[in-house]
């Protein structure tokens, strides 16, 4: 069993994975102030809870796009599950795959994951979208190639936003409409929807069609994230959703350093 750990800016999941299935999932808040020793009482509990005990664990492997995380979780590997754990990108699990943009080094460690996991379900040039603290859209050619992408604001950071900067804006949490599919709001929570949720499918529409125009190719798009199943209810843009995508790309990463 691999303890497969992603470390985002909003959140970090760890993930129990077996023969790239995901057998248990858990989030917790980002916190780079978080010890090794408050990480374990948090997952001690929720591995009792599905059955599970630290033993079970026999490697552990981490993206991170937050420096400042990763010291407290290779602590957390190596005191309370035995074993060193392994960074992606760094050897022996390099990320085996051409990154063909200006700054290869700025690339986050996430959007190098996603493309691995991409590329092993399915063929030909690909745009993995990722839903998170910021929303990522990444194309990779068919050869594999990681070929560059777009960084866009998150949708609960442009929902912060309007919060933040407007005094009599309240603040709503986002969902898709009902039976209702207007685009005239009626009072403000209504327009904010609105605006939020038509708005960004807008943007993801629009930026995927840009993208693949410049392609020129057949592209595929594949969603991942917590929140690409909101969209897909109202547009087509979406070829697949992926929600494990990068816990995924990490097994299979372990797997290919494994087997070497």
């Amino acid at each position: 069993m691999l303890l497969a750990i992603d470390a985002g800016n909003t959140n970090i999941v760890f993930a129990l994975v077996e023969d790239r299935q995901v057998r248990a999932r858990w989030r917790i808040a980002t916190d780079p102030r978080r010890t090794a020793d408050e990480y374990v009482v948090w997952l001690n509990q929720l591995l009792m809870l599905e059955g599970y005990d630290r033993s079970v664990v026999e490697a552990v492997i981490i993206s991170t796009v937050v420096p400042r995380a990763l010291h407290n979780l290779e602590v957390l590997a190596s005191k309370y599950f035995g074993h060193d754990a392994l960074i992606a990108g760094r050897a022996p699990v390099e990320w085996g795959i051409v990154i063909d943009v200006d700054e290869p080094q700025s690339l986050g460690a996430d959007r190098a994951v996603n493309t691995i996991a991409a590329h092993a379900f399915h063929e030909g040039d690909l745009i993995v979208i990722d839903f998170g603290t910021a929303t990522t859209f990444d194309h990779s050619d068919y050869t594999g190639a990681y070929k560059g992408g777009i960084i866009a604001p998150g949708i609960n950071l442009s929902l912060d936003a309007l919060f933040n900067a407007a005094a009599k804006l309240p603040r709503i949490a986002i969902e898709a409409p009902g039976g209702n599919l207007s685009v005239i709001g009626r009072n403000t929570v209504e327009q904010m929807n609105i605006g939020i949720y038509w708005g960004y499918i807008a943007m993801i529409e629009g930026l995927v069609a840009r993208m693949k125009a410049e392609v020129g190719r057949p592209v595929k798009v594949i969603a991942t994230g917590g929140l690409a199943t909101l969209f897909e209810q109202h547009t087509d843009v979406f070829d697949a959703i992926e929600p494990d995508l990068t816990i995924q790309g990490l097994a299979i990463m372990w797997e290919n350093a494994h087997i070497q």
